[in-house]
């Protein structure tokens, strides 16, 4: 009798295993192949806390979540566990590939730079079309797109491209591509205090009386720390600083 419990118990616990996660087509850690660009794109996919809210009918947000050159898109377990307690769909995008070319070094980054954020928005793009489909319980023509360094500077130029499928964007310290000047696309751009930011980039004061833009500059932060592996008291305050633009 106490064999046929624990069987019954291990097929149940299987049972709910398949049902928590039957509406995921990837893994949470996987490859999607573009096969048009021939290319393999690391992602890390994963659901809300409580994804089993989220329906067809009542679909819950999505977050893509691009890190910053050189660093790993599974280094912002943070931000990613933040959007997924407040049901988003979070997929952390691997936009650097062995391949491609190294990041341009020469001036001016607004021009030599494209190519690579080019690069990005067209993965961004092609994974909106092939998740959608994957995730029909997901909203993919309200993105919010959040990006540090690089990263950033690939969500601010998918934005400036496809501006009526982005709601929301949060960088962390990008220094690059400018922030959009749209009334209907909500900014929060946390600055490091160590380098500044490109001419332009930021928004005057005139226009931050314009434009939902939130500059918050974080004094003792560096660039290359805004991710896991900084300073406990940086995450942290990272994390408190999203969760309240969120909420607002």
């Amino acid at each position: 009798m106490l064999k046929i419990i624990k069987k019954r118990l291990i097929l149940s616990a299987l049972t709910l295993s398949t049902t928590l996660f039957a509406s995921s087509s990837y893994a949470q850690d996987d490859v999607v192949i573009d096969d048009s660009r021939n290319r393999s794109i690391p992602v890390n996919i994963t659901l809300p806390t409580n994804h089993l809210k989220c329906s067809a009918q009542v679909k819950c947000p999505v977050v893509f979540v691009n890190a910053g050159y050189g660093i790993s898109h599974n280094e912002y377990t943070f931000a990613s566990k933040l959007f997924n307690a407040q049901d988003y769909l979070s997929i952390a995008v691997a936009h650097e590939l062995k391949s491609d070319p190294a990041l341009n070094g020469a001036q001016p980054y607004l021009t030599t730079r494209m190519e690579n954020w080019h690069r990005g928005v067209v993965t961004l793009k092609f994974l909106v079309n092939e998740l959608s489909v994957k995730y029909p319980e997901y909203e993919f023509t309200k993105l919010t797109l959040f990006g540090h360094s690089n990263g950033g500077d690939i969500s601010a130029l998918y934005a400036a491209i496809y501006p009526n499928e982005v709601s929301q964007l949060i960088t962390l310290d990008h220094r690059r591509m400018l922030l959009p000047r749209n009334k209907n696309i909500y900014v929060l751009t946390l600055r490091g205090s160590d380098y500044p930011a490109d001419a332009n980039v930021l928004l005057t004061d005139q226009e931050l009386t314009v434009y939902p833009v939130t500059q918050t500059f974080i004094a003792e932060s560096r660039h290359n720390d805004m991710y896991d592996g900084g300073p406990k008291w940086l995450v942290d305050r990272m994390s408190k600083e999203v969760a309240a633009f969120l909420e607002n």
